[in-house]
């Protein structure tokens, strides 16, 4: 089978596409043949050489959303059969066959799209799953970061469908504004211009209920600034490169900073983590929920995926046929 891995860490070009032997399934891991994978942005800081405190070990290899057809199940592997067609986080998701766990396999329901598929095992219920931890209420103020990315998207639009009174996207650039407005957002901010904390202060003079971060560092203390009392920061990201440092200053006029990991939420709430892969499931069959595929790119380009995705040209999705 063919795979993508890099040797060493440096720009897109560093991806390389080789053979490999098709992997064997282990104690509750099914082998899913790939048919296409969400491609991931934090895959760009790994490749590039780490995030911070977290690195991966070379060689390395790129994780993703994979939406495939299961061909082989290890020992005391249930919840999926061969046949089934599942989506599930992968790592590694680059390659033409791909191990996955079945415990976090979701069920694909019958005339779902690929592009749609892909967001069940982890786009969706991170972007579900961080509006609830910031226990977003009903009528209250959401400011969504990378509003125009593979999550940011979808929180969008979920933070509709959970009862926000008002939404404020941001995003870099007017394409993606204009395409945030388009999903629902109320009020749309570039936060690349070092004004933005006052465009939003201005359009919401009472401050912000809860703020989905995935940026991080600078962008994170300022959005502080911008939380009502008893707001709520929760920080599911890095993309800025620099972690997320909130002090005490920044915290002491009653406002609250958390953080979020989809694997930590799997571990303390495992049936409710699998409860909500169902309601999402049902949001996106019945059109509540919408995905949007920026472009399809064989496996072969996943250099130019990855530019892509670092020089922020993505609105929404981008998959990867292998």
């Amino acid at each position: 089978m063919r795979r993508v891995r890099y040797y060493e860490h440096g720009g897109p070009e560093v991806l390389r596409l080789e053979e490999a032997d098709v992997p064997t399934p282990g104690p509750g891991q099914a082998l899913v043949q790939v048919d296409a994978i969400g491609a991931n942005f934090v895959d760009t800081k790994f490749r590039a050489g780490g995030l911070g405190i977290f690195t991966r070990p070379l060689p390395g290899e790129l994780t993703g959303d994979v939406v495939g057809t299961v061909t082989a199940v290890g020992p005391d592997t249930t919840r999926v059969a061969v046949g089934d067609r599942v989506a599930a986080l992968a790592d590694p998701a680059f390659a033409e066959y791909v191990l996955v766990d079945a415990e976090w396999s979701a069920p694909v329901p019958d005339g779902m799209t690929d592009t749609a598929a892909s967001t069940l095992a982890m786009t969706a219920p991170v972007a579900l799953r961080v509006l609830r931890t910031g226990h977003l209420g009903e009528g209250e103020t959401v400011l969504v970061h990378a509003a125009a990315g593979g999550i940011g998207h979808l929180a969008v639009q979920l933070a509709r469908l959970l009862g926000a009174g008002t939404v404020i996207a941001t995003a870099s650039s007017a394409a993606k504004l204009e395409f945030a407005r388009s999903l629902g957002a109320d009020v749309a901010v570039d936060y690349t211009q070092p004004d933005w904390v006052d465009q939003v202060r201005a359009a919401v003079p009472g401050g912000v209920d809860v703020i989905a971060d995935s940026i991080g560092g600078e962008i994170t203390q300022q959005g502080m600034q911008l939380l009502a009392p008893f707001g709520r920061t929760i920080v599911y990201g890095a993309a800025s490169g620099a972690l997320a440092d909130v002090r005490f200053v920044d915290l002491a006029p009653l406002k609250y900073a958390g953080g979020f990991s989809l694997l930590a939420w799997r571990a303390a709430r495992p049936e409710q983590a699998r409860e909500e892969m169902t309601e999402l499931a049902g949001y996106l069959r019945d059109g509540r929920l919408r995905v949007t595929l920026h472009g399809e790119y064989p496996m072969s380009e996943t250099a130019e995926v990855h530019r892509l995705l670092e020089d922020r040209g993505q609105i929404g999705r981008l998959i990867v046929r292998p």
